[in-house]
């Protein structure tokens, strides 16, 4: 979480949405909403909120409704959710802490009580990112590191098996990266690494795709919901990115600046089946690169 937080302020009385803005928006920026329907859009809306606050009682969709939905998706589930009620019963605490949320705030709104649990909250969340960051980043190139392409391919892969929509996976390798290694020493062989990482990490656009390093000189893409078009479209970008930069590499048998393949598979998950099938396609599909020159992408679909 960089710069001012969000936060999203849910309640079906304008009034207290007004009493929530003007509490908050000095320190952070508010979004609000008037019904469920409307704050589940928000929370998946760039900038997503780093809080959201939410009211229990609401016709159509009440908070404890929003609040599952919010769970239950992998894109809002890791989002702290406040409730705000006038239901002051313990049951009725223990059933929104049941469901995920993380504090309980009786009404009338205090302003001041608000502020204080939101700035103790906010300071929690910026803690446990940052926790985040260091387990699941690679720490030479800044992007992704395998744990969390792996995390993320499942939760993604699940998606697509129950929603019968099509995810593809970009496996990408440096073309004789030992050979650079061994010429230009390892100090080079990072810097190397970080500028293929920063070009990928550049070509991609959607918060919903995500660029990894697997280990070495291997890294991978995840994107969801997408067919082998869009998938052959970015890898191509990746390898003319890579391209575009210039670096130099005496010791290549393919071009003399460095260069990538790209092995890029897309399937629609079978019932039960696992997404190492994925992942066994892609890696084929690269190696079907490799052999053909390198320097070039190859697609299996299924």
């Amino acid at each position: 979480m960089d710069g001012q937080a969000t936060i999203l302020a849910v309640d079906d009385c304008a009034e207290n949405l007004h009493i929530l803005s003007a509490a908050l928006k000095a320190q952070y920026k508010v979004k609000v909403a008037l019904n469920g329907k409307r704050a589940l859009e928000l929370a998946l809306a760039a900038p997503q909120p780093d809080l959201i606050l939410l009211d229990v009682m609401m016709p159509d969709m009440d908070g404890y409704e929003v609040c599952t939905a919010l769970k239950r998706d992998p894109q809002t589930a890791a989002i702290p959710v406040l409730f705000l009620s006038s239901r002051d019963e313990e049951q009725d605490e223990a059933m929104g802490l049941s469901l995920g949320a993380i504090d309980y705030i009786v009404k009338p709104i205090r302003p001041s009580i608000v502020q204080a649990r939101v700035r103790n909250h906010i300071e929690l969340k910026r803690t446990r990112d940052m926790l985040e960051r260091l387990t699941t980043q690679d720490h030479l190139t800044g992007i992704s590191n395998r744990r969390r392409l792996d995390d993320y391919l499942g939760v993604e892969w699940s998606r697509a098996q129950r929603e019968q929509q099509p995810i593809s996976l970009i496996a990408i390798d440096i073309d004789h990266f030992k050979a650079y290694n061994d010429h230009y020493g390892h100090p080079g062989g990072d810097q190397c690494l970080a500028e293929v990482a920063r070009t990928l990490a550049a070509c991609v656009t959607r918060p919903s795709d995500l660029v990894a390093r697997c280990g070495g000189e291997e890294f991978a893409c995840v994107l969801p919901a997408t067919p082998s078009a869009g998938a052959t479209t970015l890898a191509e970008q990746m390898r003319q990115g890579v391209l575009e930069r210039m670096l130099e590499h005496a010791r290549s048998d393919t071009h003399p600046l460095v260069t990538i393949s790209l092995g890029v598979a897309t399937v629609v998950p079978r019932c039960g089946e696992a997404p190492q099938a994925l992942v066994d396609l892609a890696d084929a599909a690269l190696y079907e690169a490799k052999s053909g020159g390198r320097n070039r992408f190859m697609l299996k679909t299924r």
